[in-house]
């Protein structure tokens, strides 16, 4: 609270820490409890590929656990609702740290969530496309609403992001609409790269 303070106003300390105490609040309500929390393993799931990544060996349109492909690797997995210009701009990013780590064998796929699997395959295609991503694998999981149930993504969330590694989650960020700034997208590209450090 440098700044109110050197505004010279006289502020009491009891009311500085409130309004230090308020920001924090504001501050930490970006971010929610949503999918696999750190220290948590990342189970199998059905999913069905639907665009993005044609060299990872799972084709357009196989259904099957892209979890398990993944194995023992360094991943970035996402759920989203909302193909928007948010989530265009923290998945370019996350795919130049996939680019840049291949020898690490960093990978990443996004889960598209929804109640109609035809329309998000539909708008996740377009969103593809428009954005040109190459090295993300995008799917539609089984449970196309929310996710596997074990994973409790919750219903508010906008985008969950689980970076994990040998199976088990190393971060999470969750993000309700409208709160995936470009700090949070910084924050997730360094866990990302933390993953092959």
């Amino acid at each position: 609270m440098r700044t109110v303070s050197s505004m010279g106003i006289g502020m009491t300390t009891a009311a500085t820490l409130l309004i230090a105490a308020v920001f924090a609040s504001a501050t930490a309500s970006a971010e929610m409890t949503s999918g696999p929390q750190v220290g948590d393993a990342v189970g199998a799931f059905t999913v069905t590929k639907i665009a993005g990544n044609p060299d990872d060996g799972f084709p357009v349109g196989r259904s099957g656990c892209y979890r398990c492909k993944t194995g023992s690797k360094p991943v970035v997995m996402v759920f989203a609702r909302t193909g928007n210009e948010s989530l265009a701009k923290l998945l370019k990013k996350i795919e130049e740290e996939v680019e840049e780590h291949q020898d690490e064998k960093l990978m990443s796929f996004v889960n598209m969530l929804g109640t109609n699997p035809e329309s998000i395959k539909k708008s996740t295609e377009e969103f593809v496309t428009k954005n040109g991503f190459k090295q993300i694998a995008f799917v539609v999981p089984e449970d196309s609403k929310d996710g596997p149930p074990d994973f409790k993504i919750a219903s508010d969330a906008d985008v969950t992001i689980v970076c994990y590694k040998s199976g088990t989650v190393v971060a999470n960020h969750a993000f309700a609409a409208g709160q995936l700034s470009d700090d949070k997208i910084k924050a997730i590209v360094a866990a990302s790269c933390k993953l092959v450090e």
